[in-house]
């Protein structure tokens, strides 16, 4: 479900909307309004550029704690793969056969 815009009154009597989302918390609340024509034509803007918006990043850079070290991992040695030799033996015949003539085409083409 996607979220709501609601119009209401503030204290000043002019007109505003929130956007909520739909577990029913305020993610938005717009500014102050003359009339709801102008209220319907602030949420028509926010509908058309929410989604395209770019995101400027305003906040002073925070130091980041250095990541914790990962713990030791013990593989034992019998069941590392030996990854230097993943070929195929010779003696296995191949899968796919080649084929000797050209297919006959069966259909027409569909730009006839």
């Amino acid at each position: 479900m996607a979220g709501k815009f609601e119009v209401f009154l503030d204290s000043d009597s002019r007109f505003r909307f929130r956007l909520k989302a739909p577990d029913g918390t305020v993610v938005a609340v717009s500014g102050a309004f003359e009339d709801k024509s102008a209220v319907a034509a602030g949420i028509a803007a926010v509908r058309e550029c929410a989604g395209t918006g770019l995101v400027t990043d305003l906040s002073p850079a925070a130091k980041l704690a250095p990541p914790a070290p990962a713990p030791a991992v013990v593989v034992p040695v019998q069941l590392q793969p030996d990854c230097g030799d993943q070929r195929v033996p010779a003696t296995r015949p191949h899968t796919f056969v080649i084929a000797k003539t050209p297919r006959r085409r069966v259909t027409a083409p569909r730009w006839t």
